[in-house]
């Protein structure tokens, strides 16, 4: 029943998912539809800046998120350790294809 009524117990949680779930569809769109012809997004991924952009977004990536897996409690199912890991997994894959996208080009 809780999952039913999360949109009232939690209306920002519920807002920012379904806004990066649609920015999600958005970008696999765009990158399907590119198989048609260079667009403006694949364009702009094979510039060297984008190069630099993603290469600096793995750093940051890698940092923040080997301190702060260190920095939460790793013990009981209590614990926010497989919630930030998911996260971080989730991240890393579209960091990681950005980067090749941006370093392979089209």
């Amino acid at each position: 029943m809780q999952l039913f009524t999360i949109f009232f117990s939690r209306p920002i949680e519920f807002g920012l998912a379904t806004a990066l779930t649609v920015l999600m569809l958005v970008i696999l769109a765009k990158a399907a539809f590119s198989a048609e012809g260079p667009s403006g997004l694949g364009r702009r991924m094979t510039r060297p800046s984008s190069k630099l952009l993603f290469g600096v977004a793995f750093l940051a990536w890698a940092v923040v998120f080997g301190i702060g897996l260190q920095l939460v409690p790793h013990e009981g199912a209590n614990s926010p350790y497989g919630g930030i890991g998911l996260i971080m997994m989730f991240s890393g894959v579209f960091i990681m294809m950005g980067f090749l996208w941006a370093v392979i080009g089209e």
